[in-house]
């Protein structure tokens, strides 16, 4: 019987397939193991089942000398030494179906929330200084007829272009390869240079993969292109982002505000960004519902039967 060492405590109901065909380990009593208890217990396991806070270096590989499969219990991978586990014959996997909609989802909801101000309303109205009722006094931005950006226009840049044409907005992309021309009708959407993307919209969203390429993709330069009436959403990945030089423009009003859902060095944030009203944040929640949560331990577990048994297509990413 293969054994499935899980690092994160995740509801049984998500887990139901693996019953009595694996012989499955995780923490019962705590949030995670460290990773000095994955490092002493992964040479007897086949599989390794990590998140996105984990990463799997090529110090666990070793210790792994029976791993043959690391299924991401994520979309995002770059927690993960891919070359490293390419280099051992390791198959890593990832979830793109069921992190999807409920990304996509929030990202637009942080949208509204960077754009409209809702998150300011509601921190001023608790505070003892209040928010002013006048009729142009601390006015948010319009969403209805506005631009959006959308870098990297994937599974989830796509759901989320879905929901910004439901609201009335003009959308336009940029991928390294341009979409097929079919996709780009079904969205309305125009395939721009990145530089033309960065200065003509109102709202950006980052939903590009993390790669070594991909790294502060975003900073100072590229801060400077936008509009001063920008709205910068992030749900990718936080190294895609020079968080220094956000906050500097976010200070200096050289952009208008942001929305962002990932952090450079989770859980740690950046603490200027703490201090700044025009920034709407939070804590890799995106998929956080109970049943997103589930459905993904569906599909992590679906990836670790169709690898085992073949029953299930695998998203292998390696």
């Amino acid at each position: 019987m293969k054994k499935i060492l899980i690092a994160y405590r995740l509801k049984p109901e998500g887990l139901k397939e693996l019953e009595g065909r694996y012989e499955v380990t995780l923490p019962t009593d705590k949030a995670h193991f460290s990773r000095e208890e994955v490092l002493e217990m992964i040479p007897a396991y086949e599989v390794l089942v990590p998140n996105f806070s984990f990463y799997t270096d090529r110090e666990i590989m070793e210790r792994g000398v029976k791993l043959e499969l690391i299924s991401n219990y994520g979309v995002g991978y770059n927690n993960i030494d891919v070359a490293c586990a390419n280099e051992k014959g390791i198959v890593v996997t990832n979830i793109p179906n069921t992190t999807r909609e409920p990304t996509a989802e929030f990202a637009f909801g942080l949208l509204l929330a960077a754009g409209r101000r809702i998150g300011y309303y509601d921190r001023k109205l608790r505070s003892p200084e209040g928010v002013s009722w006048g009729v142009y006094a601390e006015a948010g931005l319009p969403v209805y007829g506005k631009r959006l950006g959308i870098i990297g226009m994937g599974r989830i840049g796509q759901s989320l272009a879905r929901r910004a044409l439901a609201s009335g907005m003009e959308i336009v992309y940029h991928n390294r390869n341009r979409l097929d021309e079919t996709i780009e009708k079904f969205y309305q959407a125009r395939w721009l240079t990145l530089e033309e993307l960065l200065g003509s919209s109102d709202y950006i969203s980052l939903n590009a993969p993390s790669t070594p390429e991909t790294y502060h993709m975003i900073g100072e330069r590229e801060l400077c292109m936008m509009k001063s009436t920008a709205v910068f959403i992030n749900t990718a990945r936080g190294n895609m982002v020079d968080e220094q030089a956000l906050a500097a423009a976010l200070r200096d009003k050289r952009i208008w505000a942001a929305g962002l859902d990932v952090f450079e060095e989770e859980p740690h944030i950046l603490p200027e960004l703490l201090t700044l009203d025009n920034v709407v944040l939070a804590p890799h929640a995106a998929t956080k519902t109970m049943e997103d949560r589930i459905r993904m331990s569906e599909e992590m577990v679906q990836n670790i039967i169709g690898f085992y048994e073949g029953r299930y297509p695998i998203s292998r990413v390696n």
